[in-house]
């Protein structure tokens, strides 16, 4: 029998505090074997809550924003809930249309409602209309949708800070270093020191992402049981998601932007001979290698999920494991002291590699500039082989905004 998100809550927390009592009542050399097989019990069972109580929270998460979208959209357009939502429903079916049959399977009344979208679109930034060569610039369900299943894809998109901006121009984005900001004692009626914030900045650009062109068969658009909406909208997320995600995490900063991999201060490097492996002394020489001017509650880890894998198997000075798992259902796991993100873009554990990121990923900005556009391509190309082809564009750019050092790397030997 399927078990409600409450239960998986309430059986998460019993198995955290279980782990945290056996971490507390085993110290030292009270830790032995029969305690790191039950510590490992435990955690299996806590990584299989907290992926289906991801499964649920996701599901609630777009429940919730399809609720706050149909609002926004009463507020904006002057109009009841209800109305908005109708709305929706209506230009959904539209989009789906198109979709499937493309600009010709539209009926008159679906391209005049296209049209007055598109006028809207022109005077108002709105995010919906049909270009001039079959291309559609998705409606704001579809891109809201699309860039909210991005934040679920990689690690990036989950721990930065996500702006969105309504056009794509470059971006001269201020940066100060926070390290060195210190104010003065003044006597009595003496005149206070300037003290002006050095600012410098930054520029901040997006780049065109494309999607590469999906084929889908005749026959599967034909298919009304089908929700080709959904489908093509996983194919993009997974498309779009890697590359973005990858290009925020070691993009080079030439054509492209600047990943936080790149961005980073260095940490500190291990010694010769320690090219795939981390110690507990890494973790806390990095850690300190962050100035505490930045080590406040957004401050975390980030690395590929097989190096958590050989973290969560190092031990203290007493023996102990020093992974954590959060009891409460919204606290995080912990790695000593600090959450953490998994990005599978991150390098793994070898010679000259950066496995290893901590500091505030909060100083890392992505902005999305809020336009998907999607062609839908007939040429002989497809229709020889019983496909209709789509691609899309999205513009996005990220970069470290900060000259303080506010992430840092570790990064393994050389040889």
């Amino acid at each position: 029998m399927p078990k409600s998100i409450q239960e998986l809550r309430e059986q998460r927390t019993k198995a955290a505090k279980a782990c945290r009592e056996l971490l507390d009542k085993h110290p030292g050399d009270q830790w032995g074997d029969a305690q790191q097989k039950e510590y490992d019990n435990l955690v299996g069972n806590i990584d299989n809550y907290d992926a289906e109580i991801k499964r649920h929270e996701t599901l609630m998460d777009r429940e919730a924003e399809e609720a706050h979208r149909i609002e926004d959209r009463a507020n904006r357009d002057g109009i009841s809930t209800d109305e908005a939502s109708h709305l929706k429903q209506k230009e959904q079916k539209i989009f789906r249309n198109w979709m499937r049959n493309g600009v010709d399977g539209l009926d008159a009344e679906e391209r005049q409602h296209v049209q007055q979208l598109r006028q809207q679109m022109m005077q108002n930034a709105m995010s919906t209309g049909t270009g001039s060569e079959g291309g559609y610039l998705a409606p704001d369900q579809f891109s809201s949708e699309l860039l909210q299943a991005l934040k679920a894809f990689g690690g990036m998109r989950e721990v930065s800070n996500v702006i969105q901006t309504a056009s794509g121009v470059a971006i001269s984005w201020p940066t100060t270093d926070a390290t060195t900001e210190e104010g003065e004692i003044v006597g009595e009626n003496q005149q206070v020191s300037t003290g002006e914030t050095s600012f410098g900045t930054l520029p901040h650009n997006t780049y065109k992402f494309s999607s590469k062109s999906i084929a889908i068969p005749f026959e599967l658009l034909q298919d009304s049981e089908i929700d080709i909406e959904a489908y093509i909208r996983e194919l993009l997320n997974q498309r779009l998601g890697r590359i973005t995600n990858r290009m925020f995490t070691v993009g080079t900063g030439v054509g492209q932007p600047h990943g936080i991999l790149t961005g980073s201060q260095s940490g500190k490097i291990a010694p010769t001979g320690q090219v795939s492996a981390i110690t507990y002394d890494d973790l806390v020489d990095t850690e300190h290698s962050v100035d505490p001017a930045y080590r406040m509650a957004t401050c975390r880890w980030m690395f590929h999920d097989h190096t958590l894998r050989d973290l969560k198997k190092l031990k203290d000075a007493d023996d102990r494991p020093i992974w954590v798992p959060g009891v409460a259902t919204k606290e995080p796991d912990t790695l000593a002291g600090y959450g953490y993100a998994i990005n599978q873009h991150m390098p793994k554990l070898g010679a000259g590699n950066k496995p290893l990121l901590f500091g505030d990923f909060q100083k890392y900005i992505i902005r999305d500039v809020m336009q998907i556009q999607l062609f839908r391509m007939t040429d002989s190309k497809y229709t020889e082989k019983g496909q209709v082809g789509f691609l899309a564009f999205m513009r996005a750019g990220g970069r470290l905004m900060d000259v303080g050092g506010a992430v840092k790397h570790f990064q393994c030997a050389a040889s």
